[in-house]
């Protein structure tokens, strides 16, 4: 099955959202990056992936004037372990080489649109505070209020509400010193931009969204509920943050082009997200079904999915299989129109292989970073369309693993 590359080219819109149903397959991220490079003459000028965005502003400064060095680029730029798989590599040195001679604005822009934690475990929110606070040049004593970075850190502080500083005086009045610098930050936006830079502004703001989503991740994660109710949440909030970042870097990229979203299908898909294994019963909606009543036409979402994997040992289905329709191993994308929302199959629970199941609650860090695959060709997989008609391979198979860490 093929599709003509206008299939993806919204008629109007400011997000094409691309979804994968597993972070651990290869293909998936080369299918993202061959429809990426098409896309880039059609108007795209920026993709954001299920990283830190934090983290990912490292990513483009390399993009965008080769700052740094590569391996430690792809090192610390991406959260969950994504700089060790071999398309994101691929995609970075295509997007450095394909901005190499173009003017600024005709440059591709790479962003995160995470925030900056795991679901079972987040960071403490020093670094994004005390940054915000030295731009700012305030006079504020925010190590005493956050202590030991491990009390917030350590697994424990996200899955034990009696272990979480999330409720604590000193974390509400972090809270507080933190909404207050960003009202200053707006407030003084003129004078700042002037001193400084809007780019070193942004990167402020950035900062300080990031520690108030931490705040606001180790605040739910305090909350006495049950298992289910508690990743349940956690998952919400995460998503919440995520569709917050979604929707300040359409702010940034607003005129100039449309965006690439690339992430698992349970974070983009308008739908709620639903799983129950055992115990759990976990229900959410992602970052995808909070911002499209928001955007409507303006979001379009592709749903991502496997007919068979030779990584994941996932064979040829059964006849009838909802991973064979249409049958494997051809990857389909399906585009998604407004308020049209995919079938959720739920094929791992006919079919159980770790690479499709969301990690175990009990031991949260199983499953959370992914081996490492095998470096491939280079720049040289990814060009630029030379034609206005190309066509592009898609995916059709099993759904989201909606717990799972990216």
């Amino acid at each position: 099955m093929t599709q003509d590359i206008h299939d993806f080219v919204p008629a109007s819109g400011d997000l094409l959202a691309l979804g994968e149903p597993t972070h651990q397959e290869p293909a998936c991220g080369r299918v993202r990056n061959e429809l990426f490079a098409q896309l880039a003459g059609h108007g795209f000028r920026s993709i954001a992936l299920e990283t830190d965005r934090l983290a990912a502003l490292t990513v483009n400064d390399f993009v965008q004037d080769g700052a740094g060095d590569l391996d430690t680029v792809m090192r610390e730029g991406f959260s969950h372990g994504f700089g060790e798989l071999t398309p994101n590599r691929q995609l970075i040195l295509w997007m450095r080489e394909y901005n190499r001679n173009r003017p600024p604005a005709e440059r591709l822009t790479f962003h995160g649109f995470d925030a900056p934690l795991e679901t079972f475990s987040a960071p403490s929110p020093r670094r994004y505070l005390t940054y915000a606070r030295d731009y700012l040049g305030l006079d504020l004593d925010l190590d005493g209020l956050i202590g030991d970075d491990t009390r917030w850190s350590r697994t424990e502080a996200v899955m034990d509400p009696a272990m979480s500083p999330g409720a604590t005086a000193e974390a509400e009045q972090l809270r507080t010193l933190a909404h207050g610098m960003l009202t200053t930050l707006s407030l003084r936006a003129p004078e700042l931009i002037a001193a400084t830079s809007h780019a070193a502004w942004s990167r402020a703001r950035t900062h300080l969204t990031a520690g108030l989503g931490l705040l606001r991740y180790h605040q739910q994660s305090a909350q006495p509920l049950d298992q289910s109710a508690r990743i349940s949440r956690l998952s919400a909030t995460r998503d919440a943050l995520m569709a917050q970042n979604l929707l300040d870097i359409r702010d940034t990229e607003a005129q100039r082009g449309t965006t690439l979203v690339f992430a698992h299908n349970a974070h983009l898909q308008r739908n709620p997200s639903h799983w129950s294994s055992g115990t759990l019963d976990l229900n959410w909606s992602g970052a995808g079904a909070l911002i499209s009543p928001l955007l409507g036409e303006r979001y379009t979402f592709i749903a991502g999915s496997l007919g068979r994997s030779e990584t994941l040992g996932l064979h040829e289905p059964a006849p009838g299989h909802l991973r064979g329709i249409p049958p494997a191993p051809h990857h389909h994308l399906e585009p998604d129109r407004p308020h049209r929302n995919p079938p959720c199959p739920h094929p791992h629970r006919h079919h159980p292989h770790p690479g499709l199941l969301p990690p175990d609650p009990g031991n949260p860090r199983r499953g959370r970073r992914h081996p490492p695959h095998r470096r491939g060709p280079g720049v040289s997989e990814l060009t630029p369309p030379t034609t206005t008609r190309q066509r592009t391979r898609s995916h059709h198979g099993p759904s989201p693993e909606p717990t799972r860490t990216p």
